[in-house]
């Protein structure tokens, strides 16, 4: 690993139980604190519990809220509220306003994370929003105000998710015309997506997939929330599904502090440690 540093319908409150139990989140921590009558130094730790950060975790297309499994356990250990919305994968406008709603719910400043087509979900989710304070894209699209998904997954060649060998498309109810819902066949499943995962740890997350709409892919997206926001970047230099090259054009353009790792799509299933840590980096920086 080598570090550098470069400048279908809204989400309810229900949801949010839901998102929590998939994940296995535990109750919040880091909550204010009641005042102290003890020592000095009994008040201080308070004072610095009360201000962490809450870390929201937005996961991208095939896959789910226990795929940060590992990394929201390391963020709990070390005392973080840590949420994991569910993001509905139904379009670039409906995920990021989904998301946005559930950021609303939460007092304080927070530590938002995307991997893959969460990514662009949280670029858009995040503008405007002064209680974001960094931005996290772990093997993640980091789009341009204007751009597609389309554009950005084939502007380097070598993406399994544009062979469409690898997919398999589905009606489902509601469509906009054209639009399917897409999955990773499973046979493609592990050398797409979880290269380098035990094989059967790749077949467990290739069975709990969840599709992608394919009208997101032709969706613009809007200004960019890295424009007024930190940003840093977990780069898997073994990605399949989007190639290191493009995640490190978007990562440079969006200034964001580059970690490379030697992972493949899922790093945070693969390589946990490293994400945690980035994503700890981001909270010291701008907290």
């Amino acid at each position: 690993m080598r570090i550098k540093s470069t400048t279908r319908p809204k989400l309810r409150a229900t949801a949010v139980a839901v998102a929590l139990a998939a994940a296995a989140i535990a109750v919040p921590a880091g909550q204010a604190a009641f005042a102290s009558t003890g020592s000095p130094a009994a008040a201080a730790a308070s004072a610095n519990t009360a201000v962490k950060p809450s870390i929201v975790l937005v996961h991208g297309a095939w896959g789910d809220s226990s795929s940060w499994a590992a990394v929201v356990s390391r963020l709990q250990s070390d005392g973080y509220t840590v949420y994991v919305p569910p993001n509905p994968l139904e379009g670039l406008s409906n995920d990021s306003a989904s998301i946005r709603d559930f950021l609303d719910t939460i007092p304080g400043p927070v530590i938002l994370v995307g991997h893959s087509y969460g990514g662009a979900v949280i670029t858009n989710a995040a503008t405007g929003d002064p209680n974001v304070r960094a931005l996290v894209y772990v093997d993640a699209f980091a789009p341009d105000a204007g751009q597609t998904i389309g554009q950005l997954v084939t502007t380097v060649p070598g993406s399994c998710v544009t062979d469409n060998a690898n997919l398999t498309l589905v009606p489902y109810p509601g469509a906009p015309a054209g639009a399917e819902d897409a999955y990773i066949k499973q046979s493609a499943f592990a050398g797409c997506m979880a290269n380098g995962l035990p094989a059967k740890e790749a077949a467990q997350l290739s069975s709990v997939q969840r599709p992608l709409t394919t009208a997101a892919l032709t969706e613009p997206s809007g200004v960019p929330a890295w424009r007024t926001i930190p940003s840093w970047a977990v780069v898997g230099t073994a990605d399949n599904a989007i190639p290191p090259a493009e995640q490190l054009s978007m990562a440079q353009a969006a200034g964001a502090h580059i970690t490379e790792v030697k992972a493949p799509h899922l790093s945070m299933v693969s390589n946990p440690g490293v994400v945690t840590d980035v994503i700890l980096k981001a909270v010291h920086s701008t907290t």
